[in-house]
């Protein structure tokens, strides 16, 4: 005990307590396992998502492509390729250029998804609201607000994320604190606050999406447009709400592999809800895709012609 030397941080003592060894580096790497699983699934989920985009863009004059604002269809899908591909930057041995980018990318590229869900919402309540006689919403009718949306509230990220980045970027960092034998090779967000404010906007966006596509649930939209949105936003906002604890619970490299198991999740909810029911009637149930369709309800007709 007279002689006791404290191990540096990145050495730990043997059992017999006599001597420091140098602790192992670790990170989420592409050769490991769970690695390869992530990147594996993100690739055929980018891949399945381009596959939506392409029967989209086939069948880009059927109704029910052209419903609810075909403009906002391909931009959701365009961020939900990648959003799925974002995470590729999460796994490999972490470098200045990819922690600088990869929270960055995902909150904007998040930010941008959520905000064409919004604008598809805010479409439908427009619509429909807009068929009563003497509306003052006809003069909204159209792509003009819901493009206005998604540039309004994609630049709020953009300006978070450019203070974030300015004023303390995210660099690679050491984590030997929370595992004994290992040191954990990290990206270090540097400012807690900002990346909480960043996520939080995003939540924040999310909330009003769901609220809105709620309140929308029960209009007769004969493609049920706004009830594939409330049951998006749903798995959405249940992800990520399971996701705090989860993160804040685990350790080393295995808090990267939450969040990435978080965003392909959320993503995948919005894939399945909002494009996949499409995807059914434009390849299954054809009938069902045409234009004696939209007319088969009053002002069925001035909704498609409004969107």
């Amino acid at each position: 005990m007279e002689n006791c030397i404290r191990c540096q941080e990145d050495e730990w003592s043997n059992v017999n307590r006599n001597k420091c060894i140098k602790k192992t580096i670790d990170f989420l790497s592409y050769n490991e396992p769970l690695g390869f699983s992530l990147v594996t699934l993100a690739i055929l989920l980018s891949i399945a998502t381009s596959l939506v985009l392409g029967i989209f863009i086939k069948n880009r004059q059927s109704q029910i492509v052209k419903a609810n604002n075909q403009e906002l269809s391909y931009s959701l899908l365009l961020t939900l390729i990648l959003s799925f591909l974002c995470t590729l930057l999460f796994i490999g041995r972490p470098m200045k250029v990819t922690c600088l980018l990869r929270q960055v990318t995902f909150t904007i590229i998040f930010t941008i998804s959520i905000s064409s869900v919004l604008g598809k919402t805010m479409t439908v309540l427009i619509a429909f609201h807009a068929i009563s006689p003497g509306s003052m919403l006809k003069i909204w009718v159209g792509k003009r607000v819901p493009r206005c949306l998604v540039i309004f509230f994609s630049l709020g990220e953009i300006i978070i994320c450019t203070v974030w980045v300015l004023h303390c970027p995210p660099f690679p960092d050491y984590d030997a604190r929370s595992q004994t034998s290992v040191m954990t090779l990290r990206c270090n967000e540097c400012s807690a606050v900002t990346f909480y404010i960043a996520v939080g906007y995003i939540g924040m966006l999310a909330s009003v999406s769901f609220f809105t596509a709620y309140l929308a649930r029960r209009l007769p939209d004969i493609y049920n447009e706004a009830l594939h949105i409330t049951f998006s936003m749903l798995v959405f906002c249940c992800v990520w709400i399971t996701f705090i604890p989860t993160y804040i619970s685990s350790k080393g490299k295995y808090m990267v592999a939450v969040e990435i198991f978080a965003i392909l999740s959320s993503s995948s909810g919005l894939l399945g809800c909002i494009f996949l029911p499409k995807c059914y009637i434009i390849l299954l149930k054809p009938k069902r895709n045409g234009k004696g369709k939209t007319a088969s309800k009053k002002n069925k007709p001035m909704l498609f012609t409004f969107c």
